[in-house]
């Protein structure tokens, strides 16, 4: 089983807009995937309820008492990690202890910046990432053309690290969201550009 973290300190990023998108694209090619909602808002498990029959299945993991950190179905080839708001210190290093992967949404504002700046040097020091057992990726979420995008910009350049991927904010994702489904549900060619901003995602995660 592959495990993702969706993870960053700083609330209202975009984690389980990110964390449903890329669980209905790993379901929808085939594999058993689990959405563990480690969130005490419990977004992810909401949607997963609204989720209606005949699309690609996602299974149900409640995470929200950190006590059942790390619990999660059997035979599972992907689980999903929608991490909660201000993620830092024992509960960083645990939900970073289950995942391979960490991938950090970055919102184009001044305070979304700062604040993945500071969740970035935090998980430094957690054993799994300075050990490079746990790669961390970016993700630059809901860009628009402008001075934000410009700043997000100027942000991985100083970091020295290209996102993987710039997310373009579109109305389809909540539309899509409030019936319980997500991007990759949906078959018709004009969802195609959108999803194509997900491959290279999806390709660091093969």
């Amino acid at each position: 089983m592959k495990s993702i973290l969706i993870a960053n300190r700083k609330g209202g990023c975009g984690k389980t807009m990110v964390a449903i998108t890329l669980a209905a694209a790993l379901a929808g090619r085939g594999g058993t995937v689990g959405l563990a909602d480690a969130d005490p808002q419990k977004s992810a498990l909401r949607w997963l309820k609204h989720r209606p029959d005949g699309v690609a299945p996602i299974r149900a993991v409640d995470w929200t008492n950190p006590s059942d950190f790390g619990e999660a179905p059997k035979k599972l080839d992907w689980l999903v990690i929608d991490a909660p708001g201000a993620l830092t210190g024992d509960r960083a290093e645990a939900l970073i202890a289950e995942a391979e992967a960490v991938i950090t949404p970055v919102l184009p504002s001044i305070f979304d910046v700062d604040s993945t700046r500071r969740f970035l040097k935090e998980i430094e020091h957690v054993k799994r990432v300075r050990k490079g057992k746990v790669g961390v990726s970016l993700i630059a979420n809901r860009t628009r053309a402008g001075r934000g995008a410009d700043r997000l910009g100027a942000f991985f350049e100083k970091l020295g690290q290209e996102p993987l991927a710039w997310i373009t904010e579109r109305t389809a994702y909540p539309e899509l969201a409030a019936q319980g489904l997500a991007l990759f549900d949906k078959p018709q060619k004009a969802y195609a550009p959108l999803k194509e901003q997900w491959a290279p995602v999806l390709a660091a995660l093969d």
